[in-house]
């Protein structure tokens, strides 16, 4: 499958089926007793940065992508810029429908190879206790854990609730 997906940059043509694939992940992630904290999350992101990707990431000396499938939008991933030659892999979600095909693994090369063709030193990253597989990928593709904490508060990175976040880094050879 992962053969068959082409990454490329965000349009604007594609603002509803990243909009719709941020719910539909996020939802899914939210455990019931934290359904109301997961909207929460999920409307402040989409008015902060999901609702207005070209601009956010353009805002934020970053970069969106998307994968695509038979002209069907099946993941999404973002790159902003986290300091001095260092960039931070944002909102990696591959549709439930199709994961464990190695779409994920194919993102994140991409964003790895444009650091690296852009001289960036380092990729920053975070995700959460509810999410192992991006935990198991991240952790097979290199990335060491810098730290991990549980946030209380819904920012449009961290979905608040006392869900433990853990942050990574990778260093990047040219």
């Amino acid at each position: 499958m992962a053969d068959l997906i082409e990454i490329r940059r965000y349009r604007e043509s594609d603002a509803k089926a990243v909009q719709d694939l941020f719910k539909a992940v996020n939802r899914l992630l939210a455990p019931p007793e934290l359904k109301d904290s997961f909207e929460s999350y999920i409307a402040s992101s989409i008015a902060e940065e999901i609702g207005r990707v070209g601009d956010y990431y353009r805002d934020h000396d970053g970069f969106f992508w998307v994968a695509t499938s038979a002209n069907r939008l099946v993941g999404m991933f973002g790159l902003e810029a986290a300091g001095a030659g260092e960039m931070e892999l944002r909102r990696m979600y591959v549709d439930p429908g199709i994961r464990r095909k190695g779409i994920a693994g194919r993102m994140l090369q991409h964003a790895e190879d444009h650091c690296r063709s852009n001289g960036i030193a380092a990729l920053h990253l975070s995700t959460s206790e509810l999410q192992p597989a991006a935990l198991s990928l991240y952790r097979a593709a290199g990335y060491q854990l810098l730290t991990e904490e549980a946030s209380d508060t819904v920012t449009n990175k961290t979905i608040g609730g006392g869900v433990r976040r853990y942050y990574f880094c990778k260093a990047l050879r040219a």
